[in-house]
């Protein structure tokens, strides 16, 4: 019988951007307060690239990173995939521009699309490449740079996202890595959270509004928590597994309501939770990755442990990943 191939985490990187902007600067620019959106988000600062930072730019930063953790070269690397809703360019991919970055040459490179669960999406591809012999050692990136669709003036929207980068280095292996993956998604929430415009589909008017963010905080707030809900059960159940076997939950990182909700249904003490939305906010899909490396670099995470990731972003899209470590 054929032995079975894990994709297994070897190294680990994450960037944030210099400018702080914490809720007391957002005071002065929309009517909100500090006490408001600690309240209702957990939030408070995040940070924004520079006028002259590109998604790319981060994501290069974070890889390093990783690949220096890994303690290999770029040239190793047969696959790259980088998880973004605010790429450089149309084309080429923003996986393509970090590929040069990295000085790798020849390595299969592309862009996932799904929003906040655009790792997690990214994670699932990379390990089915491993799993079936088509790549060995995978780069893989979660990057944005959500305040260049962000409203300022929107204060139910702006408060609650940032930019920076998260990324890991997978390794086929025979030992345990990623045990499992689950991805979803369900369209007929579209406009619960969006960009009401793009490339093909572009603006009806000047408004600022029909090319930033635009969401419907409750009815999204309570579809995630009951989806994150049901996703980490059926993540469990597939790997025979109960609440109980769970290490680390290792959240999007939207609001502290979902994920306090979601960890109180798994049963998992706070200091289980890797928590890193009141420093980071949301960063979309780069929010996982992020909170991940944190958490590794800092020693909380260790070697055999049991992670469960799980994400869940604007589409609807949703999706988990089970974990030893």
């Amino acid at each position: 019988m054929n032995q079975r191939i894990y994709s297994r985490i070897i190294g680990t990187g994450g960037y944030l951007p210099e400018k702080v902007v914490t809720n007391f600067d957002l005071e002065k620019i929309v009517e909100t307060s500090d006490a408001w959106i600690r309240e209702r988000t957990g939030i408070e600062e995040r940070r924004i690239a520079a006028d002259d930072q590109t998604t790319c730019d981060l994501a290069e930063k974070a890889s390093i990173e990783a690949l220096k953790m890994a303690a290999i070269n770029s040239q190793e690397l047969d696959l790259i995939i980088v998880a973004t809703t605010t790429p450089d360019k149309t084309f080429p991919s923003t996986a393509c521009l970090l590929q040069t970055r990295l000085g790798n040459r020849c390595a299969p490179a592309f862009d996932i699309q799904a929003v906040c669960t655009g790792f997690v999406y990214a994670l699932s591809v990379a390990d089915q490449f491993i799993q079936t012999g088509m790549a060995k050692k995978v780069l893989v990136v979660g990057a944005e740079t959500l305040s260049r669709i962000t409203n300022w003036e929107d204060r139910n929207t702006c408060v609650l996202f940032g930019d920076g980068a998260g990324a890991v280095i997978l390794e086929a292996s025979t030992k345990p890595g990623i045990l499992s993956t689950h991805i979803h998604a369900d369209g007929q929430y579209e406009e619960l959270l969006h960009v009401p415009s793009g490339v093909s589909k572009r603006p009806l008017t000047d408004d600022i509004a029909e090319r930033t963010m635009s969401m419907k905080g409750n009815e999204v707030f309570k579809v995630a928590v009951n989806t994150l809900s049901s996703i980490a059960s059926e993540t469990l159940e597939a790997n025979g597994m109960v609440k109980e076997d769970l290490d680390w939950l290792v959240p999007h990182q939207a609001n502290m309501r979902i994920i306090m909700a979601t960890a109180k249904k798994l049963k998992l003490r706070d200091d289980q939770t890797v928590i890193t939305v009141n420093k980071h906010a949301n960063t979309s899909s780069a929010s996982v990755p992020m909170a991940l490396n944190e958490a590794i670099r800092d020693g909380r995470i260790q070697r055999g442990q049991t992670l469960l990731l799980e994400a869940f972003g604007g589409g609807f899209t949703w999706g988990s990943a089970l974990i030893k470590y």
